[in-house]
C-alpha cells in the first residue's frame, strides 16, 4: 500500500498495469477511496488496466480510507486538485487521461481549469452537482453521514469548521459540477465524455450542462447501465475515447 506525502497530507493510492496514465477517482462523496471500486457501476481499475497505467487513490479524510490531510480553510476543490497532481508529480507524470465517478466529475473539472497542459482527456461517469429539486442534498449528506463517522477520529476538527468547509464545497457556488462556473466551461478545451446519470447527488441536468457548455464534450446515451449489452458497448465507448485522445509515442 504505496503512499504519497506532502507536509500535513498523507495519500494512499494503488497501481495497475501499463501504458500511458490514467488517473481513476472512485465514487462516494467525500468517502471517496480504493475499496468503493468493487462495488462501482463499473471497476475501471480491473477493466482498463490492459491498455493504462491505471493509478487510484483514497481521497483526503474519506472514511474507510487511509488518506488524511487537513480541512482547508478555503478554496477545498483546489485542495483535492492539489493531492492529486501531487501524487502525479511523485510518480513522475506530466501528463495522464483523467476519469472521474460521482464527485470525481467536480474534480475532473477542477483538474482541467489548474492544469489543462497535463489533462489530455477526461470522462465524468454520473458526475456529482447541484440538483435544482434538491439544492442541500450533497451539503446534509457530507453534515450527516460523512462528517460523524469522521469527527471522532480527529479532535482537530469540530462540526463548526466541517459545516464551513462543506458550505465552501456544496453552497459557495449552487449551480453546475460546483468546482467550476460555467463561464470556464465554456472556454474548456479539454476533450471529455459524459456518462450521466438521474440522482439527486448526480443529475442528469448538470451532465447535460458538461456536454452542451464545453467546446470539446460529447455524451453517451441515458439510460446506459442496462440491458448488459447497452453497458458493456457504453464502456467499450469509453475505451475508444481514452485510446483516441492518448497521445502518440
Amino acid at each position: 500500500m504505496p503512499f504519497y506525502e506532502k507536509g500535513d497530507v498523507r495519500i494512499r493510492y494503488e497501481e495497475a498495469g501499463s501504458g500511458f496514465p490514467l488517473l481513476l477517482v472512485p465514487g462516494g462523496g467525500l468517502n471517496s477511496r480504493i475499496s468503493n471500486w468493487r462495488t462501482a457501476v463499473f471497476n475501471s481499475m480491473e477493466i482498463f488496466k490492459d491498455a493504462f497505467r491505471c493509478i487510484t487513490m483514497d481521497q483526503r479524510n474519506a472514511n474507510g480510507g487511509e488518506s488524511t490531510g487537513p480541512i482547508p480553510a478555503a478554496k477545498p476543490w483546489d485542495a483535492f486538485a492539489d493531492d492529486q497532481l501531487g501524487l502525479m508529480d511523485h510518480l513522475g507524470i506530466k501528463q495522464f487521461l483523467f476519469m472521474g465517478n460521482c464527485i470525481g466529475g467536480c474534480f475532473a473539472m477542477k483538474l482541467m481549469e489548474r492544469a489543462p497542459e497535463r489533462v489530455v482527456a477526461g470522462v465524468l461517469v454520473q458526475t456529482v452537482g447541484h440538483h435544482p429539486q434538491h439544492p442541500d442534498y450533497m451539503f446534509n449528506s457530507g453534515r450527516d453521514v460523512w462528517a460523524p463517522e469522521l469527527l471522532p477520529k480527529r479532535p482537530d476538527l469540530n462540526m463548526a469548521q466541517v459545516e464551513r468547509y462543506l458550505h465552501d464545497l456544496y453552497r459557495a457556488r449552487p449551480e453546475f459540477v460546483y468546482s467550476v462556473t460555467k463561464d470556464f466551461a465554456r472556454s474548456c478545451r479539454t476533450p471529455i465524455l459524459v456518462l450521466p446519470d438521474e440522482t439527486p447527488a448526480h443529475p442528469l441536468v448538470v451532465s447535460i450542462e458538461v456536454a452542451s457548455l464545453c467546446p470539446n464534450a460529447d455524451i453517451t446515451v441515458f439510460p446506459w447501465r442496462d440491458p448488459p449489452e447497452l453497458k458493456a458497448r457504453t464502456i467499450e465507448k469509453v475505451r475508444r475515447f481514452l485510446r483516441a485522445h492518448r497521445p502518440a509515442d
